[in-house]
């Protein structure tokens, strides 16, 4: 059967569905048309109709709840991985709301966590998420949230951190970050969607137990070439959370998405 499954180019993805899409597991009997692009490119491919499986941000599920499961296998969550809003010069936490802010696409988690920071933040720009520090560096705006590998590379730019995001989350709520997921059309089978899940574990499983098996893969389409940065990238977010969200996962998505699901639709996992 073959089904059609969109990832980001990021280190993390590449790095958990590499066994999948390569047949280095058994997919039982499953092949996969793969498409990847940018995480906001994702997004707005899914919520003009989208494949079997995707890599999502949770921010955007509230808007395709109708459409799609969450798979337990495959999220990126975590602690201490949050993004991060830098700038050029110092800015205080009064006066994000008055500076133009760059974003990494208005359906990210970066941009929700952004609003539940700093409120309604009017004057952004909307960004593919690499561009986003020498956009800031350059003045195109005067500030940015940054996600992926950029997180590691923006002082080399001389550019200063505001406020870690994921920290402030993690302080108010007391839940891992909930970035990313992959979600599953409810148009497949039920049996098709378990199975679906199950392989993304397995396939993550296969990176944990031989983590140099899909490095060429990963470094064809990573932003940063260092394996430095790559090796730190997939560390902080490939975890045990990406095997199984867990209760602890589940919450930590449910409470993001507080207030943003309309009242007859629910988060669903699988």
């Amino acid at each position: 059967m073959k089904l059609t499954l969109n990832i980001s180019t990021c280190p993390n993805d590449t790095f958990m569905f590499d066994a999948l899409i390569h047949h280095k597991i058994d997919t039982r009997g499953y092949t996969f048309e793969t498409g990847m692009a940018d995480i906001e490119q994702l997004n707005e491919h899914i919520l003009e109709g989208g494949p079997d499986i995707s890599k999502i941000s949770c921010a955007v599920y509230p808007l395709i709840a109708d459409r799609y499961k969450i798979s337990r296998s495959g999220s990126a969550l975590g602690r201490g991985n949050g993004p991060l809003l830098i700038s050029r010069y110092k800015i205080y936490p009064d006066e994000v709301s008055s500076v133009t802010v760059a974003v990494p696409g208005l359906h990210t988690t970066a941009n929700l966590l952004l609003e539940h920071a700093f409120g309604p933040v009017p004057r952004k720009k909307a960004y593919l998420f690499s561009d986003i520090a020498e956009a800031v560096s350059d003045g195109e705006a005067d500030a940015g949230v940054l996600i992926h590998e950029q997180r590691f590379t923006y002082k080399k730019r001389n550019l200063r951190l505001i406020s870690d995001l994921g920290a402030l989350w993690e302080e108010s709520t007391s839940k891992a970050i909930p970035l990313g997921a992959i979600a599953i059309s409810r148009s497949l089978e039920d049996d098709v969607q378990k199975e679906i899940s199950e392989l993304i574990g397995e396939s993550i499983r296969f990176a944990f137990n031989h983590p140099a098996s899909g490095y060429d893969f990963i470094r064809s389409h990573a932003q940063e070439m260092e394996d430095g940065i790559i090796d730190r990238h997939i560390a902080m977010f490939v975890n045990d959370y990406s095997l199984d969200l867990g209760e602890e996962g589940m919450e930590a998505v449910e409470e993001l998405l507080k207030g943003q699901m309309e009242t007859d639709r629910t988060t669903t996992f699988i």
